[in-house]
């Protein structure tokens, strides 16, 4: 198929992909950067798809990404992409793989269209085919009338699409997305996120977003690996990770709080603070005793003389997930 600016994005016709199928494998690896452990022994997989690579920032995603590209050498351990080790294969995995870096690497002086065909060139098109492909992409990611400008002219949002056009120019196999939303306003974040999940879900792309932003990586993925200080806390299918057997309820009190939440702990719950003094609680299959959720709630509150104020279920969110996996429940 050819890429048009309201349909493809490939050149070629992509079967649809088992989700289950991994495409980056990590075994044990370890990155260090002089006296600072960057990666400690991180072991996991990314399967087909579109995967969210998730943590706060510092928690070793950017570096798992050079590593993965052969940038940076581990101290220790095994990768695979594609089912090519990376130590051995660092160039012909490079040429199926797109990248969109967090940070700028545009060209002063080149025009949109120039600098992503020229892209395109160094990934291995021949120099006309470049040339179609960084119009069509530049379409794609909104920038086809402002295609001639030059790269150093474009506002913050506008530098974010050249990134992920000059990342898709040569219809790589799998890409990896660095905070593609930094430094986004509200439209253009949205119009991104909908550009990623089309490329994850409707254009059959392999893809590995990697964010801070919850909300991001809950829109456009179905898997997810969170990282925090260099290691892997928790990974799996987003889905699966929300809904453990339990239920969760958004829970207001007047009273003494800290001592009702250790209260809540000691009866096998768990507990999140969020916004508006709200409290997310977890209630595992079995905590209740025979009662109902709410009736055991109202009477924990009533033996500790603490009043509730709001009690109502609520849905499980990916902010559930990265709060437990973080140990911050």
């Amino acid at each position: 198929m050819n890429l048009d600016s309201s349909n493809v994005i490939t050149t070629r016709e992509r079967a649809p992909k088992a989700a289950d199928t991994p495409v980056v494998l990590l075994d044990n690896v370890t990155v260090i950067y002089g006296s600072n452990r960057a990666l400690k022994e991180v072991s996991g997989r990314f399967n087909g798809g579109a995967v969210g690579l998730l943590g706060p920032n510092g928690a070793g995603k950017s570096t798992l990404l050079k590593a993965l590209l052969g940038f940076i050498k581990p101290a220790a351990g095994r990768m695979t992409v594609f089912d090519l080790d990376v130590a051995k294969h660092p160039l012909e995995i490079r040429a199926r793989i797109g990248y969109m870096p967090e940070t700028d690497g545009h060209i002063p002086g080149m025009n949109a269209v120039s600098f992503v065909a020229y892209c395109g060139q160094l990934a291995g098109l021949p120099a006309v085919d470049a040339m179609q492909r960084a119009h069509e992409v530049l379409y794609y990611v909104g920038l086809g009338e402002a295609r001639y400008r030059n790269v150093e002219t474009y506002s913050t949002g506008m530098k974010q699409r050249i990134k992920l056009a000059q990342a898709l120019v040569h219809d790589p196999d799998l890409l990896f997305l660095d905070e593609p939303t930094n430094g986004m306003d509200p439209k253009g974040r949205e119009e991104m996120l909908e550009l990623i999940r089309d490329l994850g879900h409707n254009k059959n792309v392999n893809l590995i977003l990697s964010s801070h932003l919850l909300p991001d990586v809950e829109y456009t993925c179905d898997d997810v690996v969170v990282m925090d200080k260099g290691q892997v806390a928790a990974q799996g299918p987003i889905a699966q990770l929300k809904g453990p057997a339990g239920r969760v309820f958004e829970l207001r009190i007047k009273g003494d709080l800290p001592s009702f939440i250790e209260v809540l702990h000691e009866a096998g719950m768990e507990c999140a603070s969020t916004d508006d003094d709200v409290m997310r609680v977890f209630v595992p299959d079995g905590a209740s005793r025979g009662r109902t959720d709410q009736a055991m709630l109202f009477a924990l509150a009533a033996q500790h003389k603490v009043q509730v104020r709001h009690l109502r279920p609520s849905i499980p969110t990916l902010e559930d997930v990265f709060a437990k996996a973080l140990g911050e429940q």
